[in-house]
């Protein structure tokens, strides 16, 4: 069922009480249908009702819903719902067959509330889920007025034939005529409805089949508690679900379906349940030559003796719930037919390893198939389970044909690609629903395409370079990496990048083995980000063709093992470009190699390589090129131009960073120096300010006073925080500690969570480690000598752009032509940093002009600069 607002006639319907002339109870419902079907009035023992006198009569109500009553009234007094129980009352529909005999009294319910209606509830037990209840524990008479198709039976007189949501109107006719109409609306409220066709939902109590619960509820708990639920919340919600269960509910009033095999002798009282079709046949009278399926109707024509008074019987009419079904598969399944056919076979398939669906199946699919197997064998039929939210479309809607928004699987596979899908689906939070859509699966394709640009990086240079691996290069792969590539002497930088590796390898193995693809996912992401954004960034220069042959090949080397090992690890999350990259990475350089990627051994680690100083020596340092960076966009100071020095302090020791990650850090920055410094204070100037919505309260006239001390500095600043001025010791909620940067200085702290930038004083946070307590100030003096370096960088810029747009490759050289103002800055910058110009753009000749040429006026100040190159 799902929930719709729809609008219902609602009604108020005064019910005389016995014995008590012209007095009533006012009762007030939203289904006017069942009032012919009602057996009791239900008051809340605590409530106050009051006794009214409306237009010469008295009415029963709620104290507190006195508003329903729209003419004037007078409040007689009042008694508590308790003094109410047992009172008898005439019935709306008295006078029908179906009611004759029908005894109505007033009982107790503590579920009657206040919130809308009159605070009396008229009960109809074959109406209604809670009303049976309530009926079954009070012993009140269950009426049944509509059949299957929501029709009134025989006997209820009018509404004889008619449907239950068409009689609103004769209802109303009715009890007007009788004196029993108070007055009618309209309502609108939450009220199940068919999730197929939006039909709103008629409840009617039918007899139905049961499996009692009570004797195999404790062992159910038993074996549930066997199980690796994942995630942990799912087998809390089982545990929730058998704790309060119900007898289950086997029998459904179909026309087609599995058909329980249940036939009671009229005549004798046997109750007989056939195990089987030759069990059936052996005792079938007539009706077997018909049975073209063992489903009903065809079932229902086959007559079968009993064994203990030769009668003929009949199978009852219900089929089976679906869930009978699906809950046998652990037994019916496996193995060459099932538990029943070859059960040595079965046995090797039994208990299922692992079962996946999403979690509204905790009471459906694995509450049925635990029930089945723990009353055939006594234990859980999976060892795991894994279970996950809703698909949602990315407003998260649920996706329906009629709102246009449920997407098809062959269009997404065509518009954003099967392995999009398969990322967007394993990494996703298994406790959160799934928003699916294109805009989701473009942030994948992002993440994705960062992939592919490393791995085409890896082709285009190695293309050049002629780089091959050493083979064979599946040696090694069942046990560890592959061994170093001629045995290469690799950088602090390869080997931080292989720890993350082997780390990455560990991580995943873990995950997978746990049933979290999310976290792997993840983790993938993350390597991925390091090796494009900080190892292959940092690298570049490595790869070209100028580059020491050594270090050249150490640093091919480590990217192809990198990106070898993680076409291996994705291949079962994004088989298909996890296969095209195997192929071009392994097969296309070792025809020995296993020819899929999926049969190549899943990565494993004997000997990790992860060093963990050496990863916290290149985070520290990325950490500073973070600040240093956040600290050039605050001083609006572009990286082409270089700068004189960052000075960093922090909670760290400045021995963590070696000669090499300072000269990665100048670089990144484009800095000539970097610069330790042991206190913040060196960096920035320390400010306190009170806090005056606190302290002026507290302080009253002393509060100028301290803040002027403050204001000159006059105050010691404690290890927590707080703040000693002139004999106060101020909380550090009492104060604005902030810190300003120095002149000709851009300062930038993080603090934890956030990061507060210069120019403006930041407030200081909380430091727990040397990543949450880390500040930077960046030197932004520009030299005559600084800026000229910087127009130099602008200029190689240019050039390396007008490559792209000219269609060169990357192992094209060039030849550089320039025209400038004679004497002018552009001359000067070009002369003295031309060497350096080359060498980055590639060009081996210098010329007055080449063949693709552009000109820039402002490139350099307001001089007109033409650059021009053409293939050498």
């Amino acid at each position: 069922d799902s929930y719709r607002e729809v609008v219902h006639p609602s009604i108020y319907v005064k019910m005389p009480i016995e014995g008590h002339e012209r007095e009533h109870f006012l009762v007030w419902t939203t289904t006017p249908w069942t009032l012919a079907a009602n057996a009791a009035l239900a008051v809340h023992p605590d409530l106050e009702y009051a006794r009214v006198e409306l237009n010469g009569d008295i009415l029963y109500l709620s104290a507190k819903t006195l508003d329903v009553l729209k003419e004037p009234h007078q409040v007689l007094g009042s008694v508590k719902g308790s003094e109410l129980v047992g009172w008898r009352y005439r019935g709306p529909f008295d006078e029908l067959d179906a009611q004759k005999d029908m005894e109505h009294r007033v009982v107790p319910w503590d579920a009657v509330g206040e919130e809308e209606g009159t605070g009396i509830v008229h009960i109809a037990p074959g109406c209604g889920a809670e009303d049976f209840v309530l009926g079954e524990e009070l012993g009140l008479p269950v009426l049944v007025p509509i059949d299957e198709d929501g029709c009134y039976y025989p006997g209820f007189g009018l509404l004889t034939g008619l449907h239950a949501q068409q009689v609103a109107d004769t209802v109303f006719a009715s009890l007007r005529e009788k004196g029993m109409l108070y007055r009618t609306d309209q309502i609108e409220h939450r009220y199940p409805t068919c999730w197929r066709c939006g039909e709103q939902i008629l409840f009617r109590a039918v007899s139905e089949w049961f499996i009692s619960c009570d004797e195999i509820r404790p062992r159910m708990l038993a074996a549930a508690r066997t199980v690796e639920w994942t995630p942990p919340s799912v087998g809390k919600r089982m545990e929730d679900w058998l704790n309060n269960m119900g007898d289950w509910c086997i029998s459904r009033k179909r026309y087609w379906g599995l058909p329980l095999p249940f036939y009671p002798c009229g005549q004798c009282g046997t109750m007989l349940v056939v195990g089987s079709v030759e069990e059936l046949r052996s005792l079938a009278v007539s009706g077997m030559d018909e049975l073209s399926e063992l489903h009903r109707p065809w079932i229902d024509g086959v007559r079968i003796r009993c064994p203990q008074c030769e009668g003929s019987l009949e199978r009852i009419t219900e089929v089976g719930d679906c869930w009978l079904d699906a809950g046998i598969v652990p037994f019916s399944t496996p193995g060459d037919g099932g538990y029943l056919h070859d059960p040595d076979e079965w046995a090797k398939w039994y208990p299922a390893a692992w079962v996946s669906e999403m979690r509204e199946q905790v009471r459906l699919w694995f509450y049925s198939m635990l029930f089945m197997s723990v009353a055939l064998k006594d234990r859980s039929p999976y060892r795991a389970v894994l279970s996950y939210e809703k698909l949602m479309d990315e407003q998260g809607r649920p996706m329906h044909k009629s709102l246009g928004n449920a997407i098809w699987f062959d269009e997404a596979a065509n518009r954003m690609g099967a392995d999009v899908m398969r990322w967007l689906y394993a990494g996703q939070n298994l406790q959160r629903n799934l928003l699916f859509g294109y805009g989701p699966a473009e942030e994948v394709r992002r993440h994705i395409l960062t992939l592919w640009n490393v791995y085409s990086f890896f082709i285009t240079y190695a293309d050049t370079a002629g780089w091959q691996p050493p083979l064979p290069l599946g040696e090694g792969w069942g046990e560890g990496a592959p061994p170093d590539a001629h045995g290469v002497r690799r950088t602090k930088m390869d080997n931080w990048i292989l720890g993350r590796l082997d780390d990455l390898v560990n991580l995943v193995n873990a995950r997978l083995e746990a049933y979290d693809s999310a976290d792997a996912v993840e983790a993938m992401d993350s390597f991925v980000e390091d090796l494009s954004n900080w190892y292959l960034r940092r690298g570049r220069r490595r790869f070209a063709l100028d580059a020491a042959l050594d270090d050249r090949n150490a640093a091919f080397a480590t990217l192809h093992e990198c990106l070898t090992t993680l076409v291996r690890l994705m291949a079962p999350f994004m088989p298909f470009l996890a296969e095209q990259m195997y192929q071009n990475l392994v097969r296309s350089c070792d025809p020995n190699a296993e020819e899929s990627v999926h049969l190549t051994p899943f990565p494993r680690v004997e000997h990790s390589r992860f060093d963990p100083n050496l990863d916290q020596e290149i985070e520290l340092g990325r950490a500073i090129v973070a600040l240093g960076r956040a600290a050039r966009s605050e001083a609006k100071i572009p990286i082409r131009q270089p700068l004189p020095a960052l000075s960093v302090t922090g909670e760290f020791r400045s021995t963590l960073l070696s000669e090499e990650s300072l000269t990665e850090i100048t670089d990144e920055l484009n800095i000539r120096e970097v610069r330790m410094v042991e206190h913040v204070e060196q960096l920035a100037r320390r400010i306190v300010r009170p806090n005056p919505r606190v302290l002026g309260p507290k302080l009253g006239k002393r509060f100028p006073e301290i803040d002027r001390a403050l204001r000159e500095g006059h105050y010691d600043l404690d290890p927590d925080g707080s703040v000693r001025v002139d004999g106060l010791v101020l909380d550090r909620e009492e104060v604005t500690i902030a810190l300003e940067p120095l002149e000709q200085q851009t300062f930038v702290q993080h603090t934890g969570q956030s990061r507060v930038t210069g120019g403006e004083a930041g407030e200081v946070g909380e430091r727990t480690s040397w990543r949450a307590a880390l500040a930077v100030s960046l030197d932004t003096r520009i030299t005559p000598e600084l800026r000229a370096e910087g127009l130099a960088r602008q200029i190689a810029h240019r050039v390396q752009t007008m490559r792209k747009e000219a269609g060169l490759q990357v192992s094209d050289r060039i030849r550089l032509g320039y025209v400038a103002p004679a004497s002018g800055q552009a001359e000067q910058v070009l002369a003295s940093h031309l060497a350096w110009i080359q060498e980055q753009v590639g060009a081996v000749q210098v010329a007055a002009s080449a063949s693709y040429q552009q000109t820039w006026m402002g490139l350099l100040d307001d001089e007109e600069v033409s650059l021009s190159i053409e293939k050498a």
